[in-house]
């Protein structure tokens, strides 16, 4: 592993930074901020919905479709983000009056991903008027259609990358779309259902309609945008920061959906204290464990319910789903690694790493190939069968690393080889596709040599890069907390990390793998936990670590979270 710092930056912060620590506007630059404004995460500093396509074709049709009672079906995906934003559509919608609104999330055993035909043949019991799809259906080109000639108005609402056909729905809400002009394509699927709905909400009010009948404060439906933003793990630019911190600040103020309450107690987290952290990998892991290993209308009811003690009782199962994934985790993840030790061609000299046992299950290897490309770092997809829906097919799910995109991969494939992928779709990081089992072997080395042909070998070298090191009096439980309040931090806008060379004065394991560690910097002590490390048979090493709070049996002190550590001569 090389850890080495940024680059510094070569220009200044411009605007208001007299208040701003000069540590602080590094940090900023470091990732993109340009000028103080980008720093305003008031809700008035939202980007303006004008400029997304179909915005206003679609808002007009929900208004209609609310002031005429008509039939709305909400279709949703099964992960974190689209049970977000079926919950936050469904109660939306009602709380602006909609008096027949239902929702539907494809089981992804039977159906797969998006609104397909036979999505559309169920949805289509429901006898409804309008079906909107969220955190999908942009890809859904034979879906829409039937839809169509079943006589149903479609409205698509998704952030995932279009293919090169569009479906002929009558309004396509993504920021995405060619041509679009809106600021931040990179929000959620969530993100984009409540622009959609805050327009919705807009006609309404110019309609009068909100007369006779109370307004709801869209405010109050930013804990869902914030947890399902997190969880999807898209980049916080500004806009996306605007909507996670005002989620986050409403939640821990104890304004949030009793489900959210009660997934934060579960995971044995203060909602008082949450962070955008806690939202990536303690609440949302539970709710994304009814999609990978259940149904995800067990996470949606979860934050639809209207008590504790409803939700209480949703969140203890939604807790036990997730210890399950976990142990399949471990399991599949083993495997996984024996698979690529067994492997004829040694893992250096491969690019793009596939991996497959007929005994996976599908729900839970998008984990698995994250895990595998943290481990080797390399793209990595995994593939399970895709079940009695396809018994001769496979479905994978691919990671990838910041230098390849790996929908853009997954299409180069497909052009080269003509029949070769079923179907895929996804992110620059992240990605979904089919194919049929007799394509295993031919795919995986096409995918490794698209990806070596479009991936630099240098890539493939396992680097940290950090804001650089710290002074000593830098190191404290105030800056700790001043680089906490000044988040959120995520994804394409990391938590700020640091490195430097310490003393180890003691170190000894807690936990069965985790090393508790007091470390010295000069004059200074400060105690450090690292988690997964075996104890060091040196003192004198280079960690790279974040500043924490830790505040065990109330007794604040800081602490820092390594996330390498290296011995030095």
């Amino acid at each position: 592993m090389v850890v080495r710092a940024r680059d510094n930056p070569t220009h200044t912060l411009a605007g208001q930074t007299q208040s701003l620590p000069v540590l602080l506007q590094r940090i900023y630059l470091n990732r993109g901020v340009r000028h103080t404004d980008e720093l305003d995460l008031s809700l008035a500093s939202l980007a303006p919905p004008d400029t997304l396509p179909d915005i206003d074709i679609a808002a007009e049709r929900l208004r209609v479709a609310i002031a005429d009672g008509q039939r709305i079906v909400i279709v949703g995906d099964f992960d974190a983000d689209g049970a977000t934003a079926v919950t936050l559509s469904v109660s939306l919608l009602e709380a602006m009056g909609a008096r027949n609104v239902a929702f539907l999330v494809p089981n992804r055993f039977e159906f797969g991903y998006g609104l397909s035909p036979e999505i559309v043949e169920l949805a289509a019991l429901d006898d409804p008027d309008v079906i909107v799809t969220v955190d999908n259906g942009v890809s859904s080109v034979e879906g829409v259609a039937r839809a169509v000639e079943l006589g149903i108005d479609v409205i698509v609402t998704d952030h995932h990358l279009p293919g090169s056909q569009l479906p002929q729905a009558l309004a396509i809400v993504n920021p995405n779309l060619p041509g679009s002009e809106f600021p931040s394509p990179a929000m959620a699927g969530v993100g984009v259902v409540y622009y959609l709905l805050s327009r919705t909400r807009a006609k309404l009010k110019a309609s009068g309609w909100f007369a006779t009948r109370p307004e709801p404060n869209l405010a109050d439906w930013l804990d869902l945008v914030a947890l399902g933003t997190v969880a999807d793990v898209v980049p916080l630019d500004h806009n996306n920061r605007i909507l996670v911190q005002q989620g986050i600040k409403r939640i821990r103020a104890g304004h949030c959906r009793p489900g959210i309450r009660a997934l934060c107690q579960i995971a044995k987290r203060d909602h008082r204290k949450l962070d955008a952290a806690d939202l990536g990998y303690a609440i949302g892991p539970r709710l994304n464990a009814a999609g990978r290993l259940d149904d995800m209308a067990i996470g949606i009811r979860c934050l639809l319910a209207n008590t504790a003690e409803e939700a209480r009782d949703i969140a203890t199962a939604l807790d036990e789903l997730n210890r399950t994934r976990r142990a399949l985790e471990q399991d599949m993840v083993r495997d996984a690694e024996l698979i690529v030790a067994a492997s004829s061609e040694p893992e250096a000299e491969r690019y793009g790493i596939c991996v497959y046992d007929p005994s996976w299950h599908q729900g839970v290897v998008g984990i698995v190939a994250g895990r595998m490309k943290d481990r080797f770092h390399r793209p990595v997809i995994a593939f399970a069968e895709a079940g009695d829906s396809a018994p001769d097919e496979l479905k994978g799910s691919a990671r990838s690393v910041a230098d390849l995109h790996i929908r853009d991969a997954l299409d180069a494939v497909a052009s080269r080889y003509p029949g070769m992928l079923s179907k895929f779709g996804g992110h620059a990081m992240a990605a979904g596709l089919s194919i049929k089992r007799v394509h295993y072997r031919r795919f995986a080395k096409a995918f490794d040599a698209i990806v070596s042909d479009r991936l630099p070998e240098t890539a493939l070298q396992p680097e940290l890069i950090t804001d650089g090191e710290l002074g000593e009096s830098e190191i404290s439980l105030d800056m700790a907390r001043e680089l906490a309040a000044a988040g959120p931090w995520g994804q394409q806008f990391p938590q700020p990390l640091f490195h430097g060379e310490f003393e180890i004065v003691s170190q000894r394991v807690v936990g069965e793998q985790h090393l508790k560690l007091v470390l010295k910097t000069g004059g200074k002590l400060v105690d450090a936990i690292a988690f997964r490390q075996l104890p060091v048979d040196t003192t004198h090493v280079l960690v790279a670590y974040r500043l924490a709070e830790n505040d065990y049996r109330d007794n604040v002190t800081l602490q820092l979270m390594v996330e390498h550590m290296a011995a030095l001569p």
